[in-house]
């Protein structure tokens, strides 16, 4: 018997009088709790009570041991408490790792929804579209986009987008405009630097033919908003996702070309360590941001 059991048997040997209620309580034998009484006493080398036939009363050490070790039950059960209260309401800071872009265009501004509903969770936000390990950089959880890589981490998949190949409608009229994906060789493709696939663009036709092109142009960036905003301003011609472009498509500001051949397809994931219990401030945030992307899907561009 370990030394929390038999403290609380000792506690309640003491607080019944009797080894027998203490046996009843505690699904043992009268035998059994005398036993470990008598172990107990042996390891601290101290009587703990004075026994006689009618009556169990607890010696002068006895009390004193009784004393500190009702302060120990109680601190371990208002510590299980404590802990059990953080797993049930949402509450502390929740450390969050997420894309640069994508985490300033579709998370923070709705943080103010989350935290208003949530008024014990603080949050600490990381920026980085590096994919990091969120045991080493202390991160409750992790938001990324696109193809993710094995791990025994635990993903959850909040949202999909599609990729769309988009230039502005002047470009078009100036260039022409590609009838199918090996045209965009000739074009002034803006390339996203941070990947080394990132000049890679992967189109796939109706009959299931993959078309691989090797986009090239003037101007590359590990930046996804600094292509957005460069085809914006008719430099050429980019290959983003629709929560990206999605309201520069919506506007006119972009066209879209080749949109019968699909892409793969930028998936939203939610990441955090494996572990049978998921504190209640992650659990919240997640349900949170799936319910959100549930009734506001990424990009406001179709089809």
């Amino acid at each position: 018997m370990d030394t929390l059991t038999s403290m609380e048997l000792f506690v309640k040997a003491v607080e019944s009088g009797s080894f027998s209620a203490t046996a009843r309580s505690m699904n043992l034998t009268p035998s059994a709790v005398s036993k470990q009484i008598s172990r107990l006493e042996d390891r601290l080398g101290a009587r703990l009570f004075n026994r006689t036939t009618r009556q169990l009363a607890p010696t002068e050490e006895g009390r004193a041991y009784y004393e500190r070790c009702q302060q120990i039950l109680a601190d371990i059960q208002e510590a299980e408490a404590a802990v059990t209260e953080l797993n049930t309401e949402p509450r502390g800071a929740l450390r969050v790792n997420m894309p640069v872009v994508f985490g300033r265009r579709h998370i923070v501004p709705i943080l103010g929804e989350f935290l208003e509903r949530h008024p014990f969770v603080s949050m600490e936000l990381s920026m980085s579209d590096q994919f990091v390990d969120p045991i080493a950089e202390g991160a409750d959880m992790l938001i990324r986009v696109g193809e993710l890589k094995d791990s025994s981490l635990i993903a959850r998949k909040l949202a999909e987008a599609r990729r769309v190949v988009a230039a502005t409608p002047a470009y078009w009229e100036k260039n022409g405009t590609p009838m199918k994906p090996e045209e965009l060789r000739a074009h002034n493709c803006l390339t996203y630097s941070y990947l080394s696939s990132g000049n890679t663009w992967r189109m796939t036709d109706s009959k299931g033919k993959e078309h691989v092109i090797q986009a090239t142009g003037n101007l590359a960036s590990n930046n996804g908003e600094a292509l957005l905003e460069a085809a914006v301003e008719g430099l050429g011609v980019v290959n983003l996702p629709t929560w990206m472009v999605g309201p520069d498509l919506e506007s006119g500001r972009l066209t879209e070309v080749l949109d019968e051949y699909a892409q793969p397809e930028p998936s939203v994931h939610v990441i955090y360590p494996p572990g049978r219990h998921l504190s209640a401030k992650v659990r919240a945030f997640v349900d949170f941001l799936a319910g959100h992307f549930k009734e506001r899907p990424l990009g406001t561009a179709t089809k």
